[in-house]
């Protein structure tokens, strides 16, 4: 009996053994560097005009202002010029999102690709792309600002988990339905917003605030909200419809640092125009 316990330990031990090594395999893909260089391979063949650089899965889609096309539609159809472009990772849903700023090309842009990634395979790839019909866009102040900003890895005690990234981003969502909220919004001082391509610090003051320019005062709805964390970097990004559901397609970044709002990156996509609805009128007392 106890040789047959031994065995079945020796096999049980093995079987553990073998299943933590397959459980690392199947993660290793999910890890800050595996991310990394597939999304280093996106902005390649974005350069390039090329999506087959990347390493592309059978059945992988592209969705490009919330419409699935072609991977040789859209952006595809051509090389475009890289300037600036900062990437964000998440190892725990194995997706990452990259800001990328085209301000001297012949067509400037300003994008934010979501890549989805499963066995160091590209599953999925939604960019917003921006030009100048869309919200207050202007890549060339895109290009002026953002490489200016600090966006690197926190030390550890400055970081916020997962849940608390969300929740600032929820709650920065929420003063658009009702502005009596803005206070749950856990603001640093300084804080800069790069809107579009309008910047609320360009003067880089110590004391600057993001509370000016109220949004609507509660009276837009920020729906379909998704959410990409990069716990190490800080930073969540929140991707949303503006304006109720099927609303302008729509991505925030909030940077957190001590638990607090640093900065904020936004893109909004206007397919009809950008004329916002009219704020609410104030409730009578």
């Amino acid at each position: 009996m106890s040789r047959k316990l031994a065995v079945l330990g020796l096999l049980l031990t093995g079987f553990f053994i073998q299943t933590n090594n397959i459980w690392a395999v199947e993660n290793t893909s999910c890890s800050r560097d595996a991310l990394q260089k597939v999304t280093d391979s996106y902005i390649s063949a974005l350069k390039k005009g090329d999506s087959s650089l990347m390493p592309i899965a059978s059945g992988a889609k592209y969705i490009e202002n919330r419409k699935p096309v072609a991977f040789k539609s859209g952006i595809w159809q051509g090389p475009v010029v890289v300037d600036f472009y900062r990437s964000f990772i998440d190892t725990e849903a194995c997706e990452t999102y990259t800001e990328v700023i085209s301000a001297t090309g012949e067509h400037p842009y300003v994008i934010g690709t979501r890549i989805k990634i499963s066995d160091d395979k590209v599953t999925e790839v939604e960019a917003l792309v921006t030009d100048k019909d869309d919200w207050l866009f202007n890549a060339a102040n895109y290009l002026k600002y953002s490489p200016k900003e600090k966006w690197d890895i926190l030390l550890p005690e400055m970081r916020s988990s997962r849940e608390t990234l969300i929740r600032v981003a929820n709650a920065y969502f929420d003063v658009f339905k009702d502005f009596s909220t803005a206070n749950d919004v856990p603001w640093n001082i300084p804080c800069a917003r790069l809107e579009g391509g309008i910047y609320t610090n360009p003067d880089d003051k110590p004391d600057a605030s993001c509370t000016g320019g109220p949004p609507l005062e509660g009276s837009v709805e920020i729906a379909n909200r998704r959410f990409i964390v990069d716990v190490d970097m800080g930073t969540v990004i929140g991707l949303a419809d503006f304006g109720a559901r099927d609303g302008w397609p729509d991505s925030h970044i909030f940077r957190v640092e001590n638990g607090k709002v640093r900065y904020v990156h936004t893109l909004t996509v206007c397919p009809n125009g950008c004329e916002l609805p009219a704020p609410k009128p104030s409730p009578k007392k």
